[in-house]
């Protein structure tokens, strides 16, 4: 969902892209094997990584352990490991699920993290091999990611409304877990920022703006995409039963970003409304 959104982005933005997968693509590439990463990085040398890789199934994470940490700790070490031998700048996408979800305000980059689930512990741990090994990263959390190009909340929540007829139950809703939804296009530009200017080393945070829960969330797209008068019930997180628990209030706060004067990520609200749009004509072309 992210790397095809960065490819595009990093296209038109006049650079040459080497896309990796682990199936379906041109180069081949799977961060849990350590030669294979070396020797792809050694072949191609890029100016950067963006490494959007990841276990991200949050709940499968906890039933599978060992697969997790094996992509978001492994992989993330294998990269670094990688990168460093040649000098190569990594980007990181990490996670808001590295926090506890504890404290009233959002979260800075300097706040210490206390993941609840394997996903967000297995995250940090492959903040934390990055850090030890290759000094020339970025980290970036970001939080409640979707975007055009993958299955994400919006979309599963638009369908299911479509789905709705008269006298069926409501929707149901968690309105007990806040954060900050954040577009795919938006971040993808913003690690474009970071590369192409060469800022500052380190963690950074980057969300839309503004807070909300899934309740609201869900409402929102609802009323933007025609589908309002479908019925929602907000419920509790202790009515959504789910394997891996999720922290309370994981908002975060760019504060590296405000603190370097550099533009402010844009108003969820308003780049919820930009994905409808670009969604719907996604659609309609079929």
């Amino acid at each position: 969902m992210l790397g095809r959104e960065a490819q595009a982005i990093y296209s038109q933005a006049g650079h040459e892209i080497l896309p990796t997968d682990i199936v379906s693509t041109d180069h081949i590439l799977d961060i849990t094997q350590t030669s294979q990463t070396i020797s792809l990085l050694g072949e191609y040398r890029p100016d950067a990584v963006l490494h959007c890789a990841a276990w991200t199934n949050v709940d499968g994470a906890e039933s599978h352990k060992l697969e997790a940490y094996r992509i978001n700790a492994l992989g993330t070490w294998n990269l670094a490991y990688a990168c460093s031998l040649t000098g190569i700048p990594i980007c990181a996408i990490s996670t808001d699920f590295v926090f506890d979800g504890e404290k009233s305000e959002p979260y800075t980059e300097f706040d210490t993290p206390n993941p609840l689930s394997v996903y967000g512990k297995s995250k940090l741990a492959g903040e934390m091999r990055l850090r030890d090994i290759w000094s020339k990263h970025w980290i970036v959390r970001t939080s409640w990611l979707y975007g055009v190009h993958g299955k994400c909340f919006p979309d599963t929540i638009i369908k299911a409304a479509a789905k709705w007829e008269p006298g069926a139950p409501p929707l149901r809703i968690v309105a007990d877990q806040c954060g900050s939804p954040t577009w795919t296009r938006d971040l993808a530009a913003f690690t474009l920022l970071l590369i192409e200017r060469s800022l500052p080393w380190g963690t950074w945070h980057f969300s839309n703006q503004g807070e909300t829960n899934w309740h609201e969330f869900a409402r929102t797209a609802l009323n933007l995409s025609g589908l309002g008068s479908v019925p929602t019930i907000p419920i509790s997180s202790t009515d959504w039963r789910s394997p891996a628990p999720r922290p309370r209030k994981s908002t975060l706060h760019p504060l590296s970003i405000e603190m370097l004067n550099l533009p402010s990520p844009p108003d969820w609200k308003d780049s919820l409304s930009s994905y409808l749009k670009e969604r719907s004509d996604k659609i309609g072309k079929g």
